[in-house]
């Protein structure tokens, strides 16, 4: 019989001899004990925040695990089995009871959450996500999104989008029936809303209090009739300004200059296009040059997160971008526009007429009109230009159209002489451009016609007649129009006399299921939401086409460069933005 000596194996053990088996499972379930709680610790270091986010209710209880465990030296296996286990098994119940809530939450948002279409509805798509139902799939791709549900549900069928419920109407001929519901719709309540949120000023609905004017109707007079001529003067004078070489000889002419063409387009229709509506700074030309500079990359980082905060998301959250529109309009305030010369009647009448508004909250109306004419104009310009030089056909005839214009007006292009000066019938009388601006459009534009339901009514469209729910939105998606082959044939390629007649005008008939269709070309919007400034866009463009074709040589850099992709990040917002710049030349004429 061998004695062994006692030995002590933790708190509380009691010394005696022991058997050799005794001594070795005792040492064998040591060691197991240590290994558990060497594990515990190292999961425990390494998961300790993961854990403490998994479930509110738990943190209380391990922090207080924790904390015990490190004031009891985990490192000398002091942490007991069964502290573990109990650890373990309150993480597993919180889990489990947090997993019940979850499922019984969706459950509920299954059985009560998701609306039924009721007798008379439109198809209804739910989508499968609370809240942003088919959001996803319709900003991956709306032209696919809306095809596929085109041809699964009709003409007319509802989705659910970020909480909304939108009808949309996809048959062109229903278009015009849409608008003569107007008394049903409101469509200043999607507008006044988004503008205040993005650019963050007050209401400017009458209805709010903040002004008396027709917001609407003081656009209208601003843009259009005698105001639209002196825009137009002004636009022109300040393009050449911006693109014209300054006087020197002839030998001394600049060689080819290489540059991204949206770049370019950006950088001179800003500029031109801020010193219109702003005016001129009257310090300087290269104080004037600076501020137009900063401006313009402000502008460029506002823009860029401007479909963000149409989906709804706060500008608090791009410091970036917020830090920006605030420099912008810092930039617009009645001080500062006080040291410039020129100002447009638009922006002056502005800041007469919403008189509740602080200084900084009428800048901030100045700023959504800068918007309002860059955002879509300089992609528009872009694509015209893009379009039409890499066309030998649209660039031969555009360049006959124009030196005829100029020389019927009497004008001669010189660096010498004063800038080309064309009135407002002799830039209507230009069909060329004019055809080659709208299939330009058609190509890149993706706007969404937006109103909203006063009460619930019945609208009655060539489909048939559908149930309209209060504050349900009606929207009209015109690419899917201007994409189809029925309405225009071959219709992703670019046909610069598309809207050419057989005689050179304007055409104006196209059909759509044996029918002539009343609305057959929307990239500025219908009816009371159509664009007000859209006769002042297409005249800038084509001043910008008729300088550019005047004063410059132009090549693209690859001869047969593919047209590049639109970016879909701004569907629903107007004219799309290429996904990248295309390189091309230019260099001036010897005049």
């Amino acid at each position: 019989m061998v004695h062994l000596s006692p030995v002590r194996l933790g708190p509380g053990t009691g010394p005696g001899p022991v058997s050799r088996s005794q001594l070795v499972r005792r040492r064998h379930l040591h060691i197991w004990k240590s290994r558990l709680l060497l594990a515990v610790r190292i999961g425990l270091q390494n998961c300790k925040n993961i854990i403490l986010e998994i479930s509110f209710p738990c943190r209380s209880a391990t922090k207080s695990l924790w904390g015990s465990s490190q004031s009891r030296g985990l490192s000398h296996c002091r942490f007991s089995s069964l502290e573990v286990l109990h650890f373990i098994c309150k993480m597993l119940t919180v889990s489990l009871i947090w997993g019940i809530v979850i499922a019984v939450g969706c459950c509920l948002w299954l059985i009560l959450g998701r609306r039924r279409r009721q007798m008379g509805e439109p198809p209804l798509e739910n989508g499968l996500i609370p809240y942003l139902g088919c959001a996803l799939q319709f900003g991956a791709n709306p032209l696919e999104f809306l095809r596929a549900n085109q041809r699964k549900h009709g003409h007319v069928f509802t989705c659910k989008l970020m909480g909304n419920y939108v009808h949309f109407i996809t048959n062109p001929l229903s278009y015009h029936k849409v608008l003569c519901h107007g008394k049903y719709l409101d469509w200043k309540k999607f507008h006044f809303t988004t503008s205040a949120k993005a650019f963050g000023h007050s209401s400017i609905d009458p209805s709010d209090g903040n002004t008396t004017e027709n917001i609407s109707k003081t656009f209208i007079k601003t843009l259009q009739g005698d105001a639209l001529n002196s825009l137009t003067e002004a636009m022109m004078e300040n393009l050449q300004l911006v693109i014209r070489a300054p006087v020197v000889p002839k030998s001394q002419m600049p060689a080819w200059v290489t540059e991204g063409m949206y770049s370019f387009c950006y950088r001179v229709m800003f500029e031109a296009g801020y010193l219109t509506l702003f005016g001129r700074d009257l310090t300087g030309q290269d104080t004037q040059k600076a501020l137009i500079l900063n401006n313009l990359d402000n502008f460029k980082q506002f823009d860029k997160i401007f479909p963000a905060l149409v989906a709804g998301l706060p500008i608090h959250v791009f410091k970036t971008a917020h830090h920006a529109r605030e420099k912008l309009a810092e930039g617009l305030r009645h001080q500062t526009l006080g040291k410039r010369d020129h100002i447009s009647e638009l922006v002056s009448f502005m800041n007469d007429t919403l008189s509740t508004l602080d200084d900084m909250e009428k800048a901030k109306t100045h700023l959504a009109v800068l918007w309002a004419s860059q955002a879509n104009t300089i992609p528009a310009t872009f694509w015209s230009l893009f379009q039409m030089i890499r066309s030998p056909e649209a660039m031969k005839a555009a360049t006959e159209e124009v030196n005829k214009t100029l020389e019927n007006a009497g004008q001669k292009v010189s660096f010498e002489g004063g800038p080309i000066c064309l009135n407002q019938m002799q830039l209507n009388d230009m069909p060329v451009l004019d055809s080659i601006i709208k299939e330009s459009l058609r190509l890149s534009s993706a706007s969404l016609n937006i109103r909203t339901a006063k009460e619930d009514f019945t609208l009655h469209l060539q489909d048939g007649s559908y149930h309209i729910r209060k504050d349900d939105i009606i929207a009209l998606y015109p690419q899917l129009m201007h994409l189809d082959p029925e309405i225009y044939p071959d219709p992703l390629a670019f046909k610069y006399d598309r809207y050419l007649d057989e005689n050179g005008k304007t055409k104006t008939t196209f059909y759509s299921n044996g029918l002539k269709l009343k609305y057959y070309y929307m990239p500025f919007g219908s009816g009371a939401t159509i664009c007000p400034g859209r006769l002042f866009a297409v005249q800038e463009i084509k001043q910008f086409l008729i300088l550019m074709l005047s004063y410059f040589e132009l090549e693209l850099v690859e001869s047969h460069v593919k047209c590049p992709p639109l970016d879909q990040s701004r569907a629903g917002l107007g004219i799309l933005p290429p996904l990248n710049d295309i390189e091309f030349k230019y260099k001036f004429k010897h005049l």
